[in-house]
């Protein structure tokens, strides 16, 4: 399956989950990344009118647990998220934010991913880190 078509299922899959509520869609996979996109919009804001942490926070898990998902390749393990961080480091009320996962540790057991997520201009809104765990299904 190539990118582009693993992009669109993973896509697809997100209907009627958080990601389709926060309009969170899949842009690229690369070597040893992943890339999404987000909206910002009213939706997102906190009352201040900027990106609320928490979205950047679930923007920030759903692209380190895709691509924990996908480079693990073993398709008898699950992937779950055991601790995020996210330093936000400027603020941002239009536009687009991009998060890019990129893996520090793709352990059998447990994977770190660093999330840079940036804005239209490609200014670092936030910082975020992942750790994922795979264990096997039930």
């Amino acid at each position: 399956m190539s990118n582009s078509e693993i992009l669109e299922k993973i896509n697809k899959m997100s209907a009627n989950t958080l990601m389709e509520t926060l309009k969170i869609t899949f842009t690229e996979i690369g070597d040893n990344y992943v890339v999404c996109k987000m909206p910002i919009t009213s939706e997102v804001h906190q009352p201040a009118g900027i990106l609320h942490g928490g979205a950047t926070a679930a923007l920030v898990e759903t692209v380190g647990s895709f691509a924990s998902r996908y480079f693990i390749r073993d398709k008898d393990l699950s992937i779950r998220g055991i601790e995020i961080s996210t330093n936000h480091v400027k603020s941002v009320s239009e536009g687009f934010v991009y998060a890019k996962a990129t893996n520090i540790h793709l352990g059998r057991t447990m994977q770190i991913w660093q999330v840079r997520v940036t804005d239209d201009s490609e200014n670092l809104i936030s910082l975020g880190k992942l750790t994922t765990l795979a264990i096997n299904k039930k």
